[in-house]
């Protein structure tokens, strides 16, 4: 638990910061980092200021010697070129945000990105290839805590989406907890339009980004021991799909998950085609769906009510899938959020920093 706080000023120019932490011997620079990522995202402060830089260096323990040798070395041709040689070893490594973690040994550089992906580092320090399942075998999502009594978790998704097919195949292990979670398919191509997204976010990405993404789908299943093998026809449209899981959730939890991870199983690991009738006929005879459920997703009543889950999911904040929200409030996007919706379960209050929106 980090304090933190949105800068009014944010995004500041940390040219300036790095150029100075440049000049600082590299010993010094574990303390000089967090003391200028705490003036920025602690307190708010202006980084871009010489004085803000050096106050958050004397806080670090450095010398007035110090914090002024580096002041000046900050306008240096050496540190600025320096600088600029990182970037473009970052661009060149395929990185396009930060936090970016690099191994380098046999073979390309591998690269992880984000605060959250801590134990995808730790793993690959032990040796992890990030191609397969990690040392010691796959590490699906395992909570020991127990969901507060009365708390409520709906779950908004598509199989249309990857990310939901991954965030649906650890379902189980938030329902162990003591919860219910209430299923509601969505479109979410409906969605994106009326949040004026484009319809395939994915590749409206920087293209080093979508290369990257799209290899984290298979780090994400092997990781928690999934398959996965990408869809040659994709984006697919999930109308009918989603329509059976609405039917499927009907029939209670168990059921509707059972529908939904096999719908996106067979999308997102079988190479098959939801647009197509035929494929969704098979899978329902496969694994003994109601003979009707078919049928069904034409009714005017079944359209109506995918249509009113698109609206409500709009309403709740949701602008991708999935999206896990508990007890009508605190809102958790992505598959990589599952410990965060865990914590929320059993009685955490996340919460919201000062300019950030809540959910209604």
């Amino acid at each position: 638990d980090e304090p933190f706080a949105l800068p009014a000023a944010h995004p500041m120019r940390t040219v300036r910061a790095l150029r100075t932490l440049l000049a600082l011997p590299a010993a010094r620079w574990p303390a000089a980092i967090e003391a200028i990522y705490a003036a920025y995202w602690q307190r708010g402060e202006d980084v871009t200021r010489d004085e803000t830089i050096a106050d958050a260096l004397r806080q670090a323990g450095l010398t007035e010697a110090e914090i002024g040798t580096a002041a000046a070395r900050a306008d240096d041709p050496a540190i600025k070129d320096a600088l600029r040689a990182r970037t473009e070893e970052a661009i060149s490594l395929g990185i396009f945000g930060a936090p970016a973690w690099v191994a380098r040994g046999d073979g390309a550089p591998r690269l992880i990105w984000g605060q959250d992906r801590l134990a995808w580092v730790e793993a690959m320090a032990d040796g992890w290839s990030l191609a397969g399942p990690p040392p010691g075998g796959a590490r699906p999502l395992a909570i020991a805590e127990r969901a507060r009594p009365g708390t409520t978790l709906d779950v908004y998704f598509d199989v249309a989406s990857p990310f939901a097919y991954l965030g649906l195949s650890q379902l189980p292990a938030l329902a162990a907890m003591g919860v219910t979670p209430r299923l509601v398919p969505i479109l979410l191509g409906a969605l994106f339009r009326e949040l004026g997204q484009v319809d395939v976010p994915w590749f409206a990405m920087p293209p080093a980004k979508q290369r990257y993404v799209g290899a984290e789908m298979a780090r994400w299943a092997a990781w928690w021991g999934v398959p996965y093998d990408h869809p040659r026809k994709f984006p697919q449209r999930t109308v009918t799909a989603q329509r059976l899981c609405l039917l499927a959730a009907r029939a209670g939890f168990a059921t509707g998950l059972a529908v939904a991870q096999t719908l996106g199983r067979a999308m997102w690991a079988e190479q098959a085609d939801l647009e197509d009738d035929a494929t969704l006929r098979a899978l329902a005879e496969r694994h003994g769906w109601p003979a009707d459920w078919l049928a069904q997703t034409r009714a005017a009543e079944t359209k109506a009510a995918l249509v009113a889950h698109t609206a409500e999911a709009r309403a709740a904040g949701v602008f991708g899938v999935p999206t896990f929200v508990v007890d009508g409030r605190h809102r958790f996007w992505g598959q990589d959020r599952l410990e965060l919706v865990a914590r929320a379960l059993a009685g955490w209050q996340p919460p919201t920093p000062p300019g950030l929106a809540v959910a209604p």
